[in-house]
């Protein structure tokens, strides 16, 4: 007789000839827990027919610029609880957060100094900083892979026919000393896609869509651990409500007003702008 128990000691079972360890140890505490979790929920037929179907439309939803699985994972916190279960031990190294959906394409390769804004609508800033060791030692040649919305909230690949491709982009080299610098536009607060199965899950259990202003960095250097990070707007909205889960305190910034005709010929900027001073700690790998 098939009791509900037996079921899952059948399925644990069946996977014993799996030669991966990992792979086994996995897919064993899979089973395990979706099965309590149906147990749990005494989980009805309708609803097994219901969560087949949504993870079907979510799979075909998915394109190669848009990854709706990600999106899922995101808003179901998953995302940002990976990344901290596998987060850098080093209390003092830059505290990472979730890739998002939106890193479909290759950034393009640009200069120092570089405008990443290259349609020219929102206002100007320059973010700046020096990529360090965790012993305080300046990182050269380290590589910055960096991306942004436009002011209206949209990255370049949800909107071909409007933005350049590699608007809001920018593959960057930090100089001898560690330092990198860019010119952008201020980032502002936006809603993730609505218009697939995560925004139909979004409004069926009341939440809005809504992430904080930020501008998303992934960084690199030999002999040291790369992380997955934003700079988040300080004083902005829904800081203490991302749709994602992924704000913490160390990453939230000042977008700091400047007047200072000198400074802004340095950047190449009008006077006055915006200045965002962000340094980055990496652990050694």
């Amino acid at each position: 007789m098939t009791t509900e128990d037996a079921v899952t000691t059948e399925a644990v079972e069946s996977l014993r000839a799996t030669d991966d360890p990992r792979l086994h140890d996995v897919l064993a505490a899979l089973i395990r827990h979706l099965h309590a979790f149906a147990r749990e929920t005494r989980l009805t037929q309708g609803e097994w027919e219901t969560a087949v179907a949504f993870l079907t439309a979510t799979g075909q939803t998915c394109t190669d610029t848009r990854q709706e699985f990600i999106l899922l994972s995101d808003v179901l916190g998953l995302s940002m609880l990976v990344e901290t279960v596998n987060g850098h031990s080093d209390p003092g190294s830059t505290e990472s957060t979730v890739l998002g959906p939106f890193h479909m394409t290759e950034s393009p390769v640009r200069e120092l100094g570089a405008d990443i804004d290259l349609v020219g609508t929102g206002e100007p800033c320059v973010v700046s900083g020096v990529v360090r060791s965790a012993d305080g030692t300046p990182l050269p040649g380290a590589v910055l892979d960096v991306w942004q919305a436009d002011p209206h909230g949209f990255y370049d690949v949800q909107q071909p026919d409007v933005q350049p491709a590699g608007n809001g982009r920018g593959l960057f080299t930090a100089d001898g000393e560690g330092r990198f610098w860019f010119r952008t536009c201020v980032p502002s607060a936006y809603p993730i896609p609505t218009d697939g199965p995560v925004g139909a899950l979004l409004k069926a259990t009341g939440r809005h869509p809504y992430r904080p202003a930020h501008i998303h960095f992934i960084v690199s250097a030999e002999g040291h651990a790369p992380v997955t990070t934003h700079i988040f707007v300080a004083g902005g909205d829904y800081l203490d409500s991302d749709a994602v889960f992924a704000v913490k305190e160390s990453l939230v910034k000042d977008f700091t007003p400047t007047d200072d005709p000198a400074l802004a010929g340095e950047f190449g900027m009008p006077n006055p702008f915006r200045h965002a001073r962000f340094d980055l700690v990496l652990e050694r790998s």
